[in-house]
C-alpha cells in the first residue's frame, strides 16, 4: 500500500508540473529569443538606414538573400532613411534584443557618435557586433584641368596657393566629407569644405570645373573617370583597390598613415543572446564566400570583409576613436 501510495503521489506531482512545461514551451514558441537554439523561427528584419538602390541598400540584398535560401526564413530588408542613418539605427537599438531587428551599419554611424549633439542611441554602448560585411576605399577625383596628377602635386599646389582650392562632398559629416579633412589634418592644408546633397550634384560640378576636387565611393565616381570627365588621383585605402589596380594610394603617393574605408557591417541590439549572433556570424561568413556574392561586391569596389563579432566590435570602437579625432579638428557638429 504504502508503494502504491508513493508512486500515486509521483504521478501526482508529475502531472502538476506538466501545465508549467507546457507553458515554458510555449513561451519558446512565442518568444524565439528563449530558445537561441530554433534562430531563426520567423521573419527577420533587416534595417538599411538609407534608401533603396544606394551602396549599402545593395549590399544587404546580395548578402541576405543567400542568408534566407540557406536557413529557409526570410530576412526582409526594410529601408529607414532619414537624419544620417539615425533614423534606422534609433529604431534598431530600441527593438527587442532577440536578433529578429538588424541594422546594417556604415562608417557614418561611427562618425554620427561625435557629430551629433544629441542621438537618441550609442552606437557602441546600444548594440552587439555581428560582424563586418564589406569594406573598400573612396577614391580622391578631380576636375580634368586640375594642374595636379598626384597626392604630392595637389599637396605642392594648396601649399603654394593657400586658400584657393576646395573640395565638394555629399554631404557635412558624410564619410566623404571628413574624408577631406583628415587629408588637411595629416597634409597641413586647408582644402575648403563645399557640401552638397548626395554624390550626385557634388560630381556634377566637379566634372564642370566648379569645385576642383572630392572624396568619393568608386561605385559613384569610376564611370566618369573611365568617360574622361574626371581623373583619379588615388584611392584612399592602405593598399590599391582590386577595382583600380593602377591608381595609387593616398599613403604611398604623398601622405603616409592616411586611411579611410567606407564600411558595411551588421549590428543587433544590445543584450541579443550569444548564440543568436554566433548563429548570424557563422550564415554571413558562408554567404560572404560564395563566388558570386564577391564578385558582385568587386564590381562596385567592396571587398567581402566577414570577421568574428569580437574583432568587429573592436574594428568599431576604433572607427569611432579615428572620426572623433577628424571630427572636433574640423569642427563640424549637427544639433
Amino acid at each position: 500500500m504504502t508503494r502504491f501510495r508513493s508512486l500515486a503521489g509521483a504521478l501526482l506531482l508529475a502531472a502538476a508540473g506538466l501545465p508549467a512545461l507546457a507553458q515554458i514551451a510555449a513561451n519558446q514558441t512565442a518568444n524565439p529569443a528563449a530558445n537561441p537554439a530554433a534562430y531563426p523561427a520567423r521573419p527577420v528584419r533587416v534595417i538599411v538606414p538609407y534608401p533603396p538602390g544606394g551602396p549599402t541598400d545593395i549590399v544587404a540584398r546580395v548578402v541576405f538573400q543567400q542568408v534566407s535560401e540557406a536557413t529557409g526564413q526570410q530576412f526582409v530588408i526594410d529601408n529607414r532613411a532619414g537624419a544620417g542613418g539615425n533614423i534606422g539605427a534609433e529604431a534598431v537599438a530600441r527593438a527587442p534584443a532577440d536578433g529578429y531587428t538588424l541594422l546594417v551599419a556604415t562608417t557614418a554611424h561611427a562618425i554620427n557618435r561625435t557629430l551629433f549633439k544629441n542621438l537618441g542611441y550609442d552606437v557602441v554602448k546600444d548594440f552587439a557586433p555581428v560582424t563586418l560585411l564589406t569594406q573598400g576605399p573612396l577614391v580622391l577625383v578631380a576636375t580634368p584641368g586640375l594642374p595636379a596628377n598626384s597626392v604630392r602635386e595637389l599637396i605642392a599646389l594648396a601649399k603654394a596657393k593657400p586658400d584657393t582650392l576646395n573640395f565638394a562632398s555629399s554631404g557635412n559629416g558624410q564619410s566623404t566629407h571628413l574624408s577631406g579633412e583628415l587629408f588637411n589634418a595629416m597634409a597641413g592644408i586647408k582644402l575648403a569644405h563645399v557640401p552638397y546633397k548626395g554624390s550626385a550634384p557634388a560630381l556634377t560640378d566637379v566634372i564642370g570645373g566648379q569645385v576642383p576636387l572630392m572624396f568619393d565611393t568608386m561605385l559613384s565616381a569610376m564611370p566618369f573617370v573611365k568617360a574622361g570627365k574626371l581623373k583619379a588621383l588615388a584611392v584612399t585605402s592602405p593598399l590599391r583597390s582590386p577595382a583600380a589596380p593602377d591608381l595609387p594610394t593616398v599613403a604611398e603617393s604623398g601622405l603616409p598613415g592616411y586611411s579611410v574605408f567606407a564600411w558595411n557591417g551588421l549590428l543587433a541590439p544590445a543584450g541579443t543572446p550569444p548564440a543568436v549572433i554566433a548563429r548570424l556570424s557563422e550564415e554571413l561568413k558562408r554567404a560572404m564566400q560564395l563566388p558570386q556574392v564577391k564578385e558582385k561586391f568587386s564590381a562596385q569596389g567592396f571587398a567581402a570583409s566577414w570577421d568574428t563579432p569580437e574583432a568587429f566590435g573592436g574594428f568599431l570602437k576604433g572607427e569611432v576613436d579615428k572620426w572623433a579625432r577628424t571630427v572636433k579638428a574640423s569642427g563640424a557638429t549637427l544639433d
